[in-house]
């Protein structure tokens, strides 16, 4: 079996745990709510506070176990669709890009002599 197949098996193990511990905890809120209701304990609305809160939690790890299978994926895999590489390439004789340079250059030197820039006072 492979590393890709391995991360996919665990990475929908997980997933299923997941679902399946937000359903019970969603279950359990749901008694938990009614015992509350019917104690009118404060004990038992604490108890209730906590069960939301850790099925928010579960809701929250599903979202980090996205994120993680993401990552291991640009790890094993880095030329994804999303990656981006850029390639500059110059089309043209050493001799055009030498005068494409040095032109560069006098411009340059012109506006830091000056001050300002030619074309702008031309306007």
């Amino acid at each position: 079996m492979s590393d890709e197949n391995e991360v996919q098996d665990d990475y929908d193990y997980a997933r299923a745990r997941y679902y399946s511990l937000t359903e019970k905890g969603d279950e359990a809120i749901d008694l938990m709510l009614d015992l509350a209701r019917e104690s009118e304990h404060p004990r038992a609305f604490e108890v209730l506070s906590t069960m939301l809160k850790q099925n928010a939690e579960i809701a929250d790890r599903l979202m980090e176990l996205q994120k993680k299978k993401k990552e291991v994926r640009l790890t094993d895999n880095p030329q994804l669709p999303n990656s981006m590489t850029q390639n500059n390439v110059y089309v043209g004789s050493t001799t055009e890009l030498q005068r494409m340079l040095h032109d560069r250059i006098d411009e340059k030197r012109t506006i830091d002599q000056d001050g300002s820039d030619d074309e702008d006072s031309e306007d």
